[in-house]
């Protein structure tokens, strides 16, 4: 009678009784001499009952103090398309427990925003109830939502401090610059940095040569003592054809000579990711699909399908559209007194009376229209007139403001002194 309910007990409630049987059969081999020499113990007598205090203040305690292993945490992958519910889903909670940590606060919000290739931790409890949750928002900043009570959630973001530093890189081009700033260690996001920097004054399309270099300052940021990514470009410098040109970030954001004028002009030179491209202006030109002389008034940078294409300038969409001659095409008016034209794009991203900002993607480069392979055909009129948008002379920049000068003249010094010492470290090195 006695082993058949025992074996009708669930296996922590055996596990109990195990315990108690093992702890008072050790009582009974307490040795009474050892006890009697000890003024503070107490003497064991057998047959007598005694109340054993057991440190357990809850079920979920003692359900843990009987468990052999902790909870571990499970790992769930964001892809495309999902949701909260759909993890959940997947890891087999429930609609409520949804609901309920998605109102765990407002930080629970950034759940909202999560993006393929992130990651959740959740750690869930042996009756497949959710205990915490855990999501990285940044190196910086990890979300935390923990149960509370039964149905209520909070929410906290843990945050460490981030160490940055600076480090440099300098190159010189052989071939194209992509490959020559990839070899001096730059991430594609500074290698694109640098080319915005510097993308009113010079057209990395066509404009570098054998022999152009660059020498760059930037930060990186550091968490615990790990780096964990790139910060920004603080200091630049460009030798194109002979000409430097050398960059400083202000606290603004935006990039200035050493002088205080700004790096930044009403257009750049090339509206299209310089990685690809090659053109050609002509005022004559064998047009490969009509198979006639004709003026050529733009720039066809010969690119990859697909590759995004950004407006040179602040200004209006006054055509978005597709027609026969220029396929999928988007005209911008600057002002009064320019125009940008962008051809045979394979899909365009902006409409007609829309306003955009330099350096908003407008569409991607295709074949559309009369085009006898991938390019971006790229006109650029002065009051009507179609000039050349690589020489083209552009507004000037507008220099910092006066009140900032002061400021500004002591970083720029302390920049272009670390341009300067950098130069020193690659030429010692170099010989």
């Amino acid at each position: 009678m006695v082993q058949r309910t025992l074996k009708r007990l669930p296996t922590k409630h055996k596990a109990l009784l195990s315990g108690f049987a093992l702890f008072f059969l050790l009582l009974l081999f307490i040795p009474t001499e050892s006890a009697k020499a000890s003024k503070n113990s107490q003497i064991l007598e057998v047959g007598k009952r005694y109340d054993v205090p057991l440190i357990v203040n809850t079920p979920k305690q003692l359900a843990q103090a009987l468990d052999d292993e902790p909870l571990q945490w499970q790992t769930f992958k964001v892809t495309k398309g999902d949701t909260l519910a759909k993890i959940f889903k997947r890891a087999k909670l429930t609609p409520q427990e949804t609901y309920y940590v998605s109102n765990a606060g407002k930080d629970a919000k950034r759940l909202l925003k999560m993006r393929p290739g992130q990651s959740l931790q959740l750690l869930i409890d042996d009756q497949g109830k959710l205990e915490s949750l855990s999501y990285e928002l940044s190196a910086t900043q990890t979300l935390h939502i923990k149960r509370q009570e039964a149905n209520s959630f909070a929410s906290s973001i843990e945050s460490k401090q981030l160490d940055t530093r600076l480090n440099y890189a300098q190159g010189e081009i052989k071939n194209n610059f992509w490959n020559a700033a990839v070899k001096a260690n730059l991430s594609e996001k500074h290698i694109m940095s640098l080319a915005g920097i510097f993308g009113w004054d010079i057209d990395f399309a066509l404009g570098l040569r054998e022999g152009d270099s660059f020498n760059v300052v930037f930060e990186e940021h550091f968490v615990d003592g790990e780096y964990v990514e790139s910060g920004k470009i603080v200091a630049a410098e460009f030798i194109n054809q002979g000409e430097a040109f050398t960059a400083i970030l202000y606290d603004d954001g935006n990039y200035y000579t050493p002088e205080g004028r700004s790096m930044r002009k009403s257009f750049l030179r090339a509206p299209v990711n310089f990685k690809y491209i090659s053109s050609s202006f002509k005022k004559r030109r064998f047009h490969p699909v009509q198979k006639r002389w004709k003026a050529h008034r733009g720039v066809d940078y010969a690119a990859n399908k697909g590759t995004p294409v950004i407006a040179a300038g602040d200004g209006k969409v006054i055509r978005s559209t597709y027609d026969k001659y220029n396929g999928n095409h988007v005209f911008i008016q600057h002002g009064e007194k320019y125009v940008t034209k962008y051809l045979h794009f394979t899909k365009r991203a902006v409409k007609k009376g829309q306003t955009v900002k330099q350096g908003q993607l407008i569409g991607y480069v295709g074949s559309t229209g009369l085009a006898s392979g991938p390019h971006l055909h790229y006109e650029f009129l002065v009051n009507g007139v179609h000039r050349n948008p690589r020489t083209v002379t552009l507004p000037k920049a507008q220099p910092i403001a006066k009140s900032k000068a002061a400021q500004f003249a002591k970083i720029a010094e302390k920049r272009v002194s670390q341009l300067n010492n950098t130069k020193r470290i690659m030429l010692a090195i170099n010989r």
